[in-house]
């Protein structure tokens, strides 16, 4: 079941995948839409066993610079999207009795990342949201699984081509690789995997220890363009 805003591209994905592949538009931004969206498909499909919360947009630029308007919209996308998600699909959750949810978070919910202020920010929040659910439904068969990818390279996120640092360059992976680690973590029953580990795990356990010297190296992750 593929569940995104843009039709073409997502019956252009359904075609790829092939027979069994259901589309349902939606903006998970939205919570009434994500209401009847979820609605729809617990009608066809009353137990959910696997929920990934995957939807995300970039938010380049400093708090003070930026947007008002996209600072909201990257919250209500990256952080709320997968709340509402969540509070949607529940019952279908419940139902399916083993079932799983993935929330596709970031590194930068774990630094302060200055270069992408309004971003990391809402990653943060995501990253509170999904240790906190995990917490709340232990024992109820439902397992909460966070994925703390470093850089992707995707369509909404050219990391190659807007990444000052040839460094940080050369930690960028691509999504079949976060896709192997969210099967992974579901097979296996992680609660939560940051990829690749080195160098961001370091990074992340260094944020809470000095986080004087770790906000003068997220610098060095300044995008094209900025001065």
């Amino acid at each position: 079941m593929l569940v995104a805003r843009r039709e073409e591209r997502l019956r252009a994905l359904a075609d790829e995948l092939g027979e069994g592949t259901e589309v349902e538009l939606c903006d998970v931004a939205d919570r009434e839409a994500v209401d009847r969206a979820a609605a729809a498909i617990l009608e066809r499909h009353p137990q959910i066993g696997l929920l990934v919360n995957n939807a995300g947009i970039p938010a380049r630029g400093r708090f003070t610079e930026i947007d008002p308007e996209l600072i909201e919209r990257v919250m209500e996308v990256n952080y709320l999207g997968g709340v509402w998600c969540l509070r949607a699909f529940l019952p279908g959750l419940q139902a399916a009795g083993d079932a799983h949810v993935v929330n596709v978070c970031s590194v930068a919910g774990t630094v302060s990342f200055a270069p992408a202020g309004a971003y990391s920010a809402a990653k943060h929040a995501q990253l509170a949201f999904s240790r906190s659910t995990a917490a709340a439904l232990a024992g109820t068969g439902i397992r909460v699984h966070t994925i703390l990818p470093g850089f992707v390279e995707t369509e909404g996120f050219p990391q190659k081509t807007v990444l000052k640092s040839a460094l940080l360059r050369r930690f960028v992976i691509d999504a079949p690789a976060v896709a192997k680690a969210i099967a992974n973590a579901v097979d296996r029953n992680k609660r939560e995997v940051t990829l690749p580990w080195f160098p961001y795990r370091f990074v992340t356990i260094s944020q809470a220890v000095v986080p004087g010297i770790v906000s003068r190296f997220v610098g060095m992750s300044r995008h094209r363009g900025e001065t």
